[in-house]
């Protein structure tokens, strides 16, 4: 298979996508920038519960 090809399946297979619409691409992307930030903080706040009961620990 050569590159030539491979591009061209490429480009035909773009072709067949259904690309969101604007108002669809903003939902997703609020979406994902609101999953996003709720997992940091909610690791954040893991990590900070951990790190306490690790220094209650006496060495």
């Amino acid at each position: 298979m050569n590159i030539v090809k491979f591009f061209k399946d490429v480009s035909r297979e773009l072709k067949k996508v259904s690309w969101p619409k604007g108002k669809e691409l903003t939902k997703y992307t609020i979406t994902v920038v609101s999953t996003v930030v709720f997992v940091t903080i909610f690791f954040a706040l893991v990590d900070v519960g951990i790190s306490s009961l690790l220094e209650l620990i006496p060495e």
